[in-house]
C-alpha cells in the first residue's frame, strides 16, 4: 500500500507507531490516568460546591438587605417618636409650649426625610403632572392656564424621585 503523501492524498494512512509496553507499564499508565481523572473530578466537585455556597450566601444577603433596608431610617425616626412621647407625657402646658414642641418634632422629621432623600411634592402654580399629582377637584380660573395646580390639599412625597404618595391638588380648568 502506498503512503499518504501530498502527491497521493487518497492513499491509506500508515498506522501510527504505537510504543511497545509491558502489561505492568500499561496498568501503571491506566492507574495514573484514573488518578488524574479522580483529581479533576474532585476539583470540579469542590468548585461546584463553592459556587453553590456563594449562591446561597448571596441569596441570604439579599434577604437580609431587604429585611433590614430601613434600619437606619427607623433609627432616625426614633428621635421623632421620643419627642412625641415627651409631648404626650406633659400633663399641663401652654399652647405655645405645645406648638414649639410640635415644630421641633416636625424639624426632626424633616431632617430625617432629607437625610434619606425623601422630598416634598408641593406643586402650587405648577403644571398638573398625573404621575406626581392626584386631582381632587377642578375650578375655573381665568388668571392661570388650564391644567395649573391651584392649591395643594395634601402634600405628596417622593423617595429619590419615585413617588411615595402623590400630592392631592385642585387644578384649574378652561372657562366655559
Amino acid at each position: 500500500m502506498e503512503p499518504n503523501t501530498p502527491e497521493n492524498p487518497d492513499a491509506a494512512p500508515e498506522a501510527a507507531a504505537i510504543p511497545e509496553m509491558t502489561l505492568e507499564q500499561a496498568l501503571a499508565a491506566l492507574n495514573a490516568a484514573e488518578e488524574a481523572a479522580r483529581e479533576k473530578e474532585d476539583g470540579w466537585l469542590r468548585a461546584k460546591a463553592e459556587t453553590e455556597n456563594v449562591r446561597k450566601r448571596a441569596a441570604q444577603d439579599l434577604v437580609h438587605s431587604r429585611k433590614f433596608a430601613v434600619e437606619s431610617f427607623g433609627a432616625e425616626l426614633l428621635a421623632v417618636m421620643d419627642s412625641l412621647e415627651a409631648a404626650l407625657a406633659v400633663k399641663e402646658a401652654a399652647l405655645d409650649t405645645y406648638r414649639s414642641g410640635v415644630e421641633l418634632t416636625a424639624r426632626q422629621l424633616t431632617s430625617a426625610f432629607e437625610k434619606f432623600n425623601i422630598s416634598t411634592i408641593n406643586p402650587v402654580n405648577e403644571k398638573f403632572d398625573p404621575n406626581r399629582h392626584q386631582a381632587i377637584a377642578s375650578l375655573e380660573d381665568a388668571s392661570v392656564a388650564p391644567g395649573t395646580v391651584l392649591s395643594v390639599l395634601q402634600r405628596g412625597y417622593a423617595l429619590h424621585e419615585r413617588v411615595l404618595r402623590p400630592a392631592l391638588v385642585t387644578v384649574s380648568k378652561a372657562l366655559g
